[in-house]
């Protein structure tokens, strides 16, 4: 194991939503190359906390790259620099001593900001509130094969499912999109059997959801470039398609209504 010395870091900090803001620098003076970026955090807070200062506010929590709440830029790339990586898995190792390191909040519309690194990504519950889910009976769990899925079915819903809402793919996007996220909530479920009988109304609801808070997609492919389970852009395509037949299906059962 060695150390890195004198990483400097320039950090935004802001006390509220409404309050300006502004960088900061600060100097940890030698870290571990094996600390995960936010172990490097969690010293400069206790480094700050030690010279009685306000510690820096930042989302974290299963520190695995599961719960997807560990969502920073740093040095203007969603989770930084090492691909299909989350912040929470991103290593000291990736930078050299005396490197200067730039770390700020999600920059997008629908996420706002509560204070310092840590944003409100709500919008994305209002997504999956609106459809992402099935309504199924309660009751005893049925037999692993009872329903039979096809194994490229199942593998290509597991990927979809894959997604950690961690908002990069919305960060990463020039438009603010949340295509790939809505994208990802959709088809896990619409290529499901479990998932046919709501699919269409699952579509419109979520799409629209979707539209009312963020921007557009035009097919950057930043998203599939930043998000930290390299989940495919086909997702979108997808989302699209299910979103157009929806539209049909929909019309026609309100009609026959």
């Amino acid at each position: 194991m060695s150390h890195l010395s004198d990483i400097k870091l320039k950090i935004w900090r802001q006390s509220g939503p409404d309050e300006p803001g502004r960088f900061e620098h600060y100097l940890v003076p030698s870290i571990s190359d094996e600390a995960s970026f936010l172990e490097m955090l969690d010293v400069l807070n206790e480094q700050l906390i030690s010279e009685e200062r306000e510690p820096v506010v930042f989302d974290h929590d299963c520190r695995e790259g599961i719960c997807g709440t560990c969502s920073l830029m740093i040095d203007g790339q969603a989770h930084g620099p090492q691909k299909g990586t989350a912040t929470c898995q991103l290593h000291m190792r990736q930078y050299r001593s005396g490197a200067e390191i730039t770390v700020e909040p999600f920059r997008a519309a629908a996420f706002p900001l509560l204070k310092d690194l840590m944003v409100n990504r709500s919008a994305f519950d209002r997504i999956v509130e609106s459809g992402g889910y099935i309504t199924a009976e309660t009751g005893g769990a049925p037999d692993a094969n009872l329903i039979l899925v096809p194994k490229p079915v199942a593998d290509a819903a597991m990927d979809a499912a894959a997604c950690i809402g961690c908002g990069a793919c919305v960060a990463a996007c020039p438009n603010g999109a949340a295509n790939l996220f809505t994208g990802a909530k959709l088809t896990h479920l619409n290529m499901l059997p479990q998932g046919q009988p709501e699919r269409y109304r699952r579509a419109e609801a979520m799409v629209e959801t979707m539209d009312s808070y963020f921007g557009s997609c035009t097919n950057h492919g930043e998203c599939e470039a930043a998000c930290p389970k390299e989940i495919s852009i086909d997702v979108i395509a997808t989302l699209n398609q299910d979103y157009r037949k929806a539209k049909f299906a929909n019309r026609k059962t309100m009609a026959r209504a």
